[in-house]
């Protein structure tokens, strides 16, 4: 039976079964995930680089493989340059301060999803990040084709 990329279905058995793709892109988001959240948190040597720079690059590379997850047969290129889009507009963003995006900015997880400070330096991370997750998406849909 053919492992189309965004098919999963219930086995003769009763069993849920997943594409490979989606099995694959699930593996990958267990392992940006944690780093991504690492990121954010860590103390040592480059902090404010790994802390600011490096996150922004799993940013991506996380929304990338989350929308690729939910629609895997998209284009590749085109679920990467809408996140950088979004992801650029949302750092314009964080030139605004209203009082309700200072409240979420306020938590871990309203900063790490919106910010909480605008930079130039972001936008190369971005697009690194961007084209770091169509690679990595790319790498996916050869994992979704069926053994020959």
């Amino acid at each position: 039976m053919d492992d189309v990329a965004g098919e999963y279905r219930v086995s003769a058995e009763g069993r849920f079964v997943i594409s490979k793709q989606r099995a694959w892109t699930l593996a990958s988001l267990l392992v940006i995930v944690p780093l991504g959240f690492y990121s954010k948190l860590y103390t040592g040597p480059a902090t404010n680089w790994v802390n600011n720079s490096l996150s922004g690059v799993l940013y991506v590379i996380f929304w990338c493989l989350l929308i690729f997850l939910l629609v895997p047969n998209a284009k590749p290129g085109i679920i990467a340059l809408a996140v950088l889009a979004v992801t650029c507009i949302l750092e314009f963003a964080q030139l605004w301060h209203p009082p309700a995006l200072e409240w979420a900015r306020s938590r871990f997880i309203g900063q790490a999803l919106l910010g909480n400070y605008f930079t130039w330096t972001d936008f190369p991370y971005y697009v690194l990040g961007c084209g770091i997750g169509w690679l990595w998406m790319r790498w996916l849909q050869g994992r979704g084709r069926p053994d020959e």
